[in-house]
Protein backbone atom coordinates (compact mmCIF):
# COMPACT_ATOMS: atom_id res chain seq x y z
CA UNK A 1 0.00 0.00 0.00
CA UNK A 2 2.87 2.39 1.31
CA UNK A 3 4.46 1.94 -2.30
CA UNK A 4 1.67 2.65 -4.58
CA UNK A 5 0.36 5.45 -2.27
CA UNK A 6 3.70 7.17 -3.10
CA UNK A 7 3.46 6.39 -6.59
CA UNK A 8 0.32 8.26 -6.71
CA UNK A 9 1.83 11.50 -5.00
CA UNK A 10 4.14 11.44 -7.11
CA UNK A 11 2.35 11.91 -10.14
CA UNK A 12 0.37 14.05 -7.99
CA UNK A 13 3.40 16.44 -7.50
CA UNK A 14 4.57 15.98 -10.87
CA UNK A 15 0.58 17.28 -12.12
CA UNK A 16 0.96 20.42 -10.52
CA UNK A 17 3.69 21.02 -11.50
CA UNK A 18 3.21 20.56 -15.17
CA UNK A 19 -0.31 23.07 -14.59
CA UNK A 20 1.88 26.04 -13.49
CA UNK A 21 5.01 25.17 -15.56
CA UNK A 22 7.54 24.19 -12.90
CA UNK A 23 9.90 21.11 -12.84
CA UNK A 24 9.04 18.39 -10.56
CA UNK A 25 12.53 18.24 -9.38
CA UNK A 26 11.96 21.49 -7.28
CA UNK A 27 9.28 19.79 -5.10
CA UNK A 28 10.56 17.39 -2.82
CA UNK A 29 8.65 15.18 -0.52
CA UNK A 30 9.27 15.20 3.51
CA UNK A 31 7.13 12.29 4.79
CA UNK A 32 5.77 12.69 7.90
CA UNK A 33 6.69 9.72 9.73
CA UNK A 34 5.75 11.01 13.77
CA UNK A 35 3.90 7.68 15.74
CA UNK A 36 4.75 5.49 12.83
CA UNK A 37 6.93 2.46 13.25
CA UNK A 38 10.80 2.12 12.28
CA UNK A 39 9.30 -1.30 10.02
CA UNK A 40 6.95 1.49 8.24
CA UNK A 41 9.58 4.13 7.41
CA UNK A 42 11.92 1.12 6.09
CA UNK A 43 8.78 0.51 4.06
CA UNK A 44 8.43 4.30 2.68
CA UNK A 45 12.92 3.94 2.22
CA UNK A 46 12.10 0.52 0.18
CA UNK A 47 9.90 2.42 -1.96
CA UNK A 48 12.59 5.03 -2.78
CA UNK A 49 11.86 7.96 -0.36
CA UNK A 50 14.65 9.15 1.72
CA UNK A 51 13.90 12.37 3.61
CA UNK A 52 11.12 12.33 6.70
CA UNK A 53 9.59 14.96 8.77
CA UNK A 54 9.40 13.98 13.01
CA UNK A 55 7.40 16.33 15.05
CA UNK A 56 9.21 15.78 18.78
CA UNK A 57 12.27 15.75 19.63
CA UNK A 58 12.23 13.02 22.16
CA UNK A 59 10.38 10.40 19.91
CA UNK A 60 12.81 11.00 16.68
CA UNK A 61 15.85 10.03 19.46
CA UNK A 62 14.37 6.65 19.68
CA UNK A 63 14.09 5.88 16.25
CA UNK A 64 16.26 7.52 13.88
CA UNK A 65 19.51 5.49 15.44
CA UNK A 66 17.04 2.17 14.75
CA UNK A 67 16.15 3.43 10.67
CA UNK A 68 20.03 3.62 10.96
CA UNK A 69 20.47 4.11 6.83
CA UNK A 70 23.31 6.69 5.10
CA UNK A 71 20.93 7.94 2.79
CA UNK A 72 18.11 9.20 5.16
CA UNK A 73 17.66 12.56 6.31
CA UNK A 74 15.43 13.73 9.41
CA UNK A 75 13.51 17.18 9.15
CA UNK A 76 12.04 18.21 12.74
CA UNK A 77 8.73 19.95 11.55
CA UNK A 78 6.84 20.36 15.14
CA UNK A 79 7.59 22.73 17.59
CA UNK A 80 10.85 22.97 19.13
CA UNK A 81 11.89 23.81 22.65
CA UNK A 82 14.71 25.38 23.70
CA UNK A 83 16.05 23.08 26.41
CA UNK A 84 15.93 20.20 23.19
CA UNK A 85 18.06 22.01 20.93
CA UNK A 86 21.51 20.17 21.85
CA UNK A 87 19.99 17.35 20.62
CA UNK A 88 17.94 18.27 17.54
CA UNK A 89 21.37 20.07 16.40
CA UNK A 90 23.27 16.78 16.47
CA UNK A 91 19.87 14.60 14.93
CA UNK A 92 18.26 16.68 12.15
CA UNK A 93 19.73 18.17 8.95
CA UNK A 94 16.78 21.13 8.85
CA UNK A 95 14.38 22.41 11.34
CA UNK A 96 11.40 23.88 9.94
CA UNK A 97 10.07 25.71 13.05
CA UNK A 98 12.29 28.63 13.86
CA UNK A 99 9.83 30.90 15.58
CA UNK A 100 11.51 33.46 17.25
CA UNK A 101 14.85 35.11 18.16
CA UNK A 102 15.39 33.71 21.12
CA UNK A 103 15.28 30.39 19.56
CA UNK A 104 17.30 31.35 17.12
CA UNK A 105 20.17 32.48 18.88
CA UNK A 106 19.82 28.58 21.08
CA UNK A 107 19.87 27.51 17.92
CA UNK A 108 22.92 28.95 16.28
CA UNK A 109 25.29 28.79 19.62
CA UNK A 110 24.37 25.09 19.77
CA UNK A 111 25.09 24.47 15.83
CA UNK A 112 28.74 26.06 15.90
CA UNK A 113 29.74 23.16 18.08
CA UNK A 114 28.26 20.58 15.64
CA UNK A 115 27.59 22.44 11.91
CA UNK A 116 25.79 25.38 10.57
CA UNK A 117 21.96 24.17 10.58
CA UNK A 118 19.49 24.99 8.00
CA UNK A 119 16.18 26.54 9.08
CA UNK A 120 13.23 27.71 8.16
CA UNK A 121 11.20 30.70 9.95
CA UNK A 122 7.64 29.33 10.75
CA UNK A 123 5.08 32.11 9.76
CA UNK A 124 1.55 32.18 11.57
CA UNK A 125 -0.19 33.06 7.95
CA UNK A 126 -3.74 32.17 9.58
CA UNK A 127 -2.79 34.52 13.14
CA UNK A 128 -4.57 31.87 14.85
CA UNK A 129 -3.36 32.21 18.61
CA UNK A 130 -3.13 28.60 19.44
CA UNK A 131 -0.16 27.92 16.57
CA UNK A 132 3.07 28.80 16.50
CA UNK A 133 5.06 31.12 14.19
CA UNK A 134 6.18 34.69 13.80
CA UNK A 135 3.32 36.88 12.42
CA UNK A 136 4.26 38.10 8.80
CA UNK A 137 4.79 41.61 9.57
CA UNK A 138 7.60 40.53 11.58
CA UNK A 139 9.42 38.57 9.38
CA UNK A 140 11.41 41.04 8.02
CA UNK A 141 12.77 42.56 11.21
CA UNK A 142 13.38 39.22 12.32
CA UNK A 143 15.44 37.81 9.46
CA UNK A 144 17.77 40.76 9.39
CA UNK A 145 19.00 39.23 12.71
CA UNK A 146 18.66 36.33 12.00
CA UNK A 147 21.22 37.25 9.31
CA UNK A 148 24.07 37.92 11.83
CA UNK A 149 23.65 34.36 13.41
CA UNK A 150 26.81 32.54 12.77
CA UNK A 151 25.26 29.01 13.34
CA UNK A 152 21.88 29.12 11.47
CA UNK A 153 21.73 29.53 7.47
CA UNK A 154 18.33 30.73 6.81
CA UNK A 155 17.38 29.17 3.76
CA UNK A 156 13.38 29.48 3.34
CA UNK A 157 9.79 30.02 4.87
CA UNK A 158 7.02 27.29 6.55
CA UNK A 159 3.64 27.58 7.67
CA UNK A 160 0.92 25.68 8.72
CA UNK A 161 -1.91 27.12 7.85
CA UNK A 162 -5.94 27.02 9.18
CA UNK A 163 -7.85 24.00 8.51
CA UNK A 164 -9.72 23.88 5.84
CA UNK A 165 -12.94 21.39 4.14
CA UNK A 166 -11.34 22.11 0.60
CA UNK A 167 -8.29 21.69 -0.81
CA UNK A 168 -8.93 25.33 -2.65
CA UNK A 169 -9.67 27.14 0.44
CA UNK A 170 -5.90 26.86 1.37
CA UNK A 171 -4.68 28.37 -1.50
CA UNK A 172 -4.52 32.28 -0.31
CA UNK A 173 -2.65 31.35 3.05
CA UNK A 174 0.13 29.74 0.77
CA UNK A 175 -0.13 32.39 -1.56
CA UNK A 176 0.64 34.88 1.34
CA UNK A 177 3.83 32.79 2.38
CA UNK A 178 5.04 33.05 -1.16
CA UNK A 179 4.60 36.72 -1.44
CA UNK A 180 6.19 37.27 1.98
CA UNK A 181 9.51 35.12 0.99
CA UNK A 182 9.15 37.59 -2.08
CA UNK A 183 9.55 40.75 -0.04
CA UNK A 184 12.12 39.18 2.18
CA UNK A 185 14.01 38.68 -1.06
CA UNK A 186 13.51 42.36 -2.31
CA UNK A 187 15.44 43.25 0.87
CA UNK A 188 18.50 41.71 -0.18
CA UNK A 189 19.97 40.76 3.28
CA UNK A 190 23.41 39.40 3.04
CA UNK A 191 23.66 35.63 3.52
CA UNK A 192 19.64 35.26 3.65
CA UNK A 193 18.71 32.67 1.13
CA UNK A 194 14.78 31.64 0.60
CA UNK A 195 15.04 28.60 -1.93
CA UNK A 196 12.35 26.97 0.26
CA UNK A 197 8.91 27.18 0.89
CA UNK A 198 8.03 24.18 3.42
CA UNK A 199 4.16 24.40 2.99
CA UNK A 200 0.95 21.46 2.18
CA UNK A 201 0.00 18.87 3.56
CA UNK A 202 -2.03 15.28 2.41
CA UNK A 203 -5.20 17.30 2.02
CA UNK A 204 -3.80 20.19 0.47
CA UNK A 205 -0.52 19.79 -0.90
CA UNK A 206 -1.53 19.83 -4.66
CA UNK A 207 -2.41 23.32 -4.26
CA UNK A 208 0.80 24.24 -2.10
CA UNK A 209 3.25 23.02 -5.18
CA UNK A 210 1.08 24.93 -7.13
CA UNK A 211 1.14 28.45 -5.30
CA UNK A 212 5.63 27.43 -5.00
CA UNK A 213 6.02 25.11 -2.42
CA UNK A 214 9.38 23.40 -2.61
CA UNK A 215 9.30 20.98 0.54
CA UNK A 216 5.71 18.85 1.51
CA UNK A 217 5.02 17.06 4.71
CA UNK A 218 2.70 14.60 4.06
CA UNK A 219 2.09 11.50 6.43
CA UNK A 220 -1.27 10.32 6.43
CA UNK A 221 -1.81 9.87 2.52
CA UNK A 222 1.66 7.76 2.29
CA UNK A 223 1.06 5.57 5.39
CA UNK A 224 -2.64 5.13 5.01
Amino acid sequence: MISTNLTRIRAEIEAACQRVGRDPASVRLVVVSKTRTVEEIREVVAGGEMLFGENRVQEAQGKIPLVNHPAVQWHLIGPLQRNKVKIAVEMFQMIHSLDSLELAEEVSKRALLVRPMPVLLQVNVGREPQKTGIMAEEAVGLVRKLALLPGIILQGLMTIPPMTDRAEEARPWFRSLARLKEEILAEQIDGIGMQELSMGMSHDYAVAVEEGATLVRIGSAVFG
